[in-house]
Formats: C-alpha cells, structure tokens, sequence
C-alpha cells in the first residue's frame, strides 16, 4: 500500500478525538485502502489489532450485516470482548440499512472511537447529521492528483511529461496502476467502475427505469466539460434527438450523480456583486478518466480537461472553488481557503498574443491583491505579466504551495 500522506496527515490529529470520522470519496478512489492506512497507523501508536472491530460491506464476510440491528449485535459483541481504548472503522457503511442507528447509539454510549467510509454524499443529510451537528467531521478523499500519479507510478520529474499525457487520459482512480498502461486494458477497467457507480449508487439507489437516459446525461456533461450546462441546455439537446425528458426530470438525475461524486457541480460568483450565483454552474468529473472511457481519447476536449484536473487539484488541496463572473468576462475558478483567495485562468497554450490578451486581460477589471494566476502547458516566458503569476500546469500540479 501506498500512503496518501495528506490525507493521513488531516485525519491523525482527530484519534481518539471525541468526533466521528466520516470519509467520503467516489468507490475505487481508494477508501479501503485508505481504512487499512487508519488501522497501520493505529498500530503504530501501540493499538493492538484485536482492538480493532473493522467491517468492510465491499466484502462478502460482511453481507450477514444487512441494518443497524445487525451491526449494533455485532459490534456489541466484538467490544464486549476488548480491554482498553476500542476502534470501530465500518467501510462503505451506506450498504447497511438504517446505519445511522447504531452509529449515533455507539457515540452516544462513548463505546468507541468511530470511522466510517461511504461512497454517497447524502449520506451526511440522513439521520447522523441531524442528531449529531457539530460532533462529527468529514475528510473526503479524491483520485490520485498528478504528484500522486507520479508516486505510484515510481516515477520522477525526467518521466513528468510522459505521465502528463497518461494522467490526462487514464485519470487518477489507483486501480489503474495495478493494470497495463495500454488503452484498452485502462479504458475497460475505467468503465467497469463508471457503470459499478452508475448502477449501485445511482441507479439502484434512486429506482431509475430509464438507464440509457441516465447514460445519454452522464456523456453530455463529459462532453460539455468545462462548459456552461444547464438542465434546460441538456433537455433542448435530447429534444433534437428527439428524446423527450423534463428539466425536473434532469434535474434530478444531475442531482443524484453529484450524491455519488461522479460529477461535481461549480457555482458561478459574481465577482463585482459579491454573490453566489444560482445559475449557468459548470460541472466536472470526480475523476478525469471517466471522459476517456466514455468519450474515448478525443483531443479537441483538452481544454476542459485540463480545467477538470486543476479543479480536481484544488478541491484535493482543500479550496472552495467557484466560478468567477465579472460583467461579461469569466474567471476559471475562485480557489478560497481560510482567508486566501486565488483567481484562475486554465489555458492549453498561449500560442499568439490575442490570446496572452485574453487569458490575462480577464483580470484587468479585478482590483483586490488577491492572487491570479494563468496556467497553460507553454514551456516560454512563465513568469509574471502585470502582476499576474504565469505556470506551466505540469510544474504547478507539482508545487507543494501556490
């Protein structure tokens, strides 16, 4: 196994800690993994395995835990047993009906110090999160970010431009990098995941008939990505291939996508107005690697790929990100932490100066000394240009502050 350090370095200082662990994260983007890391580390501070109750769903070990009855028995049972401090980590706990119950009755009862995983953003709106506000906090893990890639792949920076190209097309779901680095072996792999999370997280979750429209909206984002889309923009666009399905309808399925994190959805901010926009939001994949397999290895898309794999960096590194909206003009993103603030412009390259004029030109009308950024895959100049900083995106990713 190989340690996702940030990660491990966000959660340690909560064990123990009179809070429930909660860790979210597309499947397959490494939560197991992740669980068996918690339990290494708990080890390391002297924790005996046997104090250790640990429950998989993923796992068929596990299937006679169907509801929170039967994992209130078991995990009864287990702790009875234990002297000393005692751990409970259930991973993918969504699969276990009602499993709010029994959580809320162990923390409430101090049985243990509690970690689960699941792989549903509603998850956090069930029963748990009105009982216990403020007594549990949420680590979400993403894909493997570039640096990431380059770590599992046992690679260094002489490699970095060839990895580039394989990061921008396979993604960065860990699995992968236990495949052949070849197109069909990959791009397989990658669909049997995507259509893993489209059936048991969405479709089966949510009772959807009507799968081929699901799929029909899941490639339209993938191939709209980077772009303005609305439930309306899809509808009209069905209707021209004379599909007939409503905004509500849309909608909806949008909205259960982004519960399973196979897309995120971008605000708009009005950046003069200084208010959160509710509408023409962007949406993006929960990993890159997702369009490849759904849309294969189209090269006129990279632009939005790019944007898709800064987006995916800066969540992964804690930012609030949203759209920016200055009168007519459009910022990439607004990345927000704590009290800094970082304005964006993704670019492929900045290949003559109508360009250079209008990546940079954006942030002309912006006067606060918030950093701005351009990022293009240029290799010339990459300096600052009227006080805005200029990246080569490969050196960025890479960077362990910005």
């Amino acid at each position: 196994m190989i340690r996702r350090d940030k990660y491990l370095e966000k959660i340690t200082p909560f064990i123990d800690k009179p809070v429930i662990k909660v860790i979210t994260g597309l499947r397959r983007c490494g939560k197991s993994t992740f669980a068996k890391l918690l339990i290494q580390e708990l080890q390391s501070k002297k924790i005996s395995p046997k104090n250790i109750v640990y429950i998989n769903k993923d796992s068929l070990e596990y299937d006679f835990i169907a509801n929170y009855k039967d994992l209130y028995q078991y995990v009864t049972k287990k702790v009875s047993k234990i002297r000393g401090k005692k751990y409970i980590i259930v991973d993918e706990v969504q699969e276990i009906e009602s499993w709010e119950k029994a959580i809320t009755s162990f923390f409430n009862d101090s049985v243990a110090d509690i970690y689960i995983t699941g792989s549903n953003s509603r998850m956090l709106s069930s029963e748990l999160a009105t009982l216990l506000t403020g007594r549990y906090i949420e680590f979400h893990l993403n894909t493997l970010t570039f640096t990431e890639h380059l770590k599992f792949r046992g690679k260094d920076r002489n490699d970095e431009e060839k990895e580039f190209t394989n990061y921008l097309k396979y993604g960065g779901l860990p699995g992968i990098h236990q495949m052949e680095f070849n197109d069909e072996v990959i791009s397989q792999y990658i669909y049997a995941i995507y259509s893993t999370i489209l059936l048991k997280d969405v479709v089966a979750k949510n009772q959807i008939r009507d799968v081929v429209l699901l799929e029909r909206i899941v490639k339209y984002i993938a191939d709209n990505c980077g772009n303005i889309t609305t439930a309306k923009g899809i509808s009209n666009f069905l209707k021209s291939r004379r599909i007939s399905c409503s905004v509500d309808t849309i909608m909806n399925y949008i909205q259960w996508l982004i519960d399973s994190y196979i897309i995120y959805k971008v605000l708009r901010y009005d950046i003069k107005g200084k208010k959160q926009l509710e509408l023409y939001e962007k949406y993006y994949l929960g990993d890159i690697g997702f369009i490849f397999s759904i849309l294969g290895n189209k090269f006129d898309d990279i632009s939005g790929k790019l944007e898709n794999i800064v987006f995916l960096e800066l969540i992964s590194r804690g930012y609030k990100v949203s759209i920016g909206k200055l009168y007519d003009k459009e910022v990439d993103f607004i990345a927000v932490k704590s009290e800094r603030k970082i304005y964006f412009q993704v670019a492929y390259m900045l290949s003559d100066e109508k360009v250079i004029e209008r990546e940079f030109g954006v942030f002309n009308s912006i006067k606060d000394n918030y950093t701005k950024i351009v990022l293009s895959l240029d290799k010339f100049f990459l300096g600052e240009k009227d006080g805005v900083k200029w990246y080569n995106l490969i050196d960025f990713l890479q960077k362990k502050d910005f």
